[in-house]
């Protein structure tokens, strides 16, 4: 008996070591830079989650593998059939199981973090994104729906309601230290909460392949204290231009009219 366990107890002991190191060294890479909001440490902890749950099962593969591998090797000179083996049902229901109850943690402890992200504050502020090749431009209803080209403005913590608006094609809206992401569909408004917690300059990125000027289609963002956004906001002259309005009023947060239906009115 002791000497069948022995096998298994060095895999187990195989799993753990390997899982140790490669959690080790990718926990200790910083893959998405700073955490500039409310939501970033929630979701890189999420993401930390994932990596130990994945190196588990990357180590678990891997040392099956190896152990197969070394003990059921073909001799030299040996060129007969494998015998005939029967499945083990225990082992399918087995790695059928722990995966389904794998998935349903992750789906769950997302689900929680979704849901502590999208929390609606008090005091929040609208900013509408519109999108259209290769360019952002942002209005902002409490002044008027004052307007700007390729820079946003936003106060330190409070709670940004971005509503997006693409003109043309999917885009999407990225800015990396934020770490929300959120497509920009054509006839529906899409939503993202983001509150910053850091003043400072960063990008907007568009993450959606949107045609030949995808790369470049990049806008300014600065975050600065609410004094000097309110001071900003009152200096913008322009205001959103009739075509981007006629958007806002369009879009809804549920499909469109049938095309149909609107030529009919």
């Amino acid at each position: 008996m002791f000497s069948k366990r022995l096998p298994i107890a060095k895999m187990a002991a195989a799993v753990v070591a390997l899982s140790a190191v490669i959690a080790a060294v990718m926990l200790s890479i910083n893959w998405n830079g700073a955490e500039d909001s409310t939501a970033a440490p929630k979701i890189d902890d999420l993401l930390n989650i994932e990596i130990v749950l994945s190196s588990i099962i990357f180590s678990i593969v891997v040392v099956a593998l190896g152990y197969a591998l070394y003990k059921f090797r073909a001799k030299p000179g040996d060129e007969s059939d494998g015998e005939p083996i029967h499945g083990n049902t225990r082992l399918e229901i087995t790695w059928t199981l722990v995966p389904t109850i794998i998935v349903l943690f992750s789906g769950a402890w997302s689900w929680k973090v979704l849901n502590e992200i999208e929390e609606p504050a008090a005091h929040q502020l609208t900013v509408d994104v519109f999108s259209q090749q290769y360019a952002w431009s942002f209005g902002y209803p409490g002044k008027e729906y004052a307007y700007s080209q390729g820079v946003l403005h936003v106060p330190v913590n409070r709670q940004i309601v971005f509503k997006m608006h693409s003109q043309d094609v999917i885009h999407s809206f990225w800015v990396p230290q934020w770490r929300i992401k959120k497509d920009n569909v054509p006839g529906i408004t899409t939503t993202a909460l983001i509150t910053p917690t850091k003043i400072g300059h960063y990008q907007v990125i568009c993450t959606q392949l949107c045609g030949f000027g995808h790369a470049a289609m990049r806008a300014k963002v600065i975050v600065q204290s609410e004094s000097a956004f309110d001071k900003w906001v009152e200096g913008l002259k322009e205001k959103v231009p009739t075509p981007l309005m006629v958007s806002v009023k369009q879009d809804t947060q549920t499909n469109p009219e049938p095309l149909e239906q609107v030529e009919a009115e």
